[in-house]
């Protein structure tokens, strides 16, 4: 699909080509593309029809191809993409749960990463996503994404190449997203582009916590982002908080 709502050096206007992948590493229990992610839903392609589906999109006036939650997929994108490297960027649309080995693969592939950093605590990582070790898999991957792409490059409003960093805020956890901006200040720049996203919508089994089982209030965000300006992440996307609402979620 043309996707309209990425962060708008993705979107561009045009729209992302995104092509959802079924299945996903993490488990979060507010996962709003629960259907494909947790439930699987989705067809088999080959690595054939995959370029087809690349190209169709580069044929509607794509942005970038957006391969979205990609990971448990490496080996057949990669393969894919030595027959067919399209003539728009390709963004890697990860939920930062990576292995940087796996990462270094990406270097002649990949020319944009858009990548979550969910969690500064494994307890939190593991409560809400079931992962372990989250924190130090997130780390080492978003420093080999910088090192894969360490110069960020937009132009005509287009990101042509670089690295993104996503950051959710949680409710009641504005603490865990100061902890993440913090990292992403100290070990990738102040320069380094973040999108703070007040987009949480508890859906999936997030009633069954009920602490996280509600919106983030507009005190929490602008706590976060406050701490970012503080930090002088001053190339930072924010969000208006009725972003947090079903009508920005894909339909599946």
């Amino acid at each position: 699909m043309l996707h309209q709502f990425e962060e708008p050096v993705i979107s561009a206007g045009k729209g992302s080509g995104a092509i959802f992948f079924s299945g996903c590493n993490l488990r979060c229990v507010f996962c709003q593309n629960y259907p494909i992610s947790h439930k699987n839903k989705g067809k088999n392609v080959s690595i054939a029809k995959f370029i087809k589906i690349i190209k169709s999109l580069e044929k509607k006036g794509a942005a970038n191809i957006n391969l979205v939650s990609p990971s448990h997929f490496t080996a057949q994108i990669i393969s894919a993409l030595k027959i067919y490297k399209p003539k728009i960027p390709v963004v890697w649309n990860s939920n930062g749960y990576e292995n940087a080995d796996t990462i270094k693969l990406l270097k002649d592939y990949v020319d944009v990463y858009l990548v979550d950093y969910k969690y500064s605590s494994n307890d939190l990582a593991l409560k809400y996503s079931k992962a372990n070790n989250y924190v130090e898999n997130a780390q080492a991957a978003i420093l080999q994404m910088k090192g894969n792409q360490p110069k960020d490059v937009v132009e005509n409003g287009v990101m042509k190449k670089g690295v993104i960093v996503r950051q959710l805020v949680l409710p009641g956890q504005s603490q865990n997203s100061i902890n993440c901006l913090n990292f992403i200040a100290k070990s990738l720049g102040s320069n380094t582009i973040v999108s703070i996203m007040s987009q949480y919508e508890p859906m999936y089994d997030a009633v069954l916590f009920p602490e996280i089982n509600r919106h983030i209030t507009p005190l929490e965000y602008k706590r976060v982002v406050n701490h970012a300006i503080n930090l002088g992440l001053m190339n930072s996307f924010t969000q208006e908080l009725s972003s947090a609402s079903k009508e920005y979620t894909p339909k599946f």
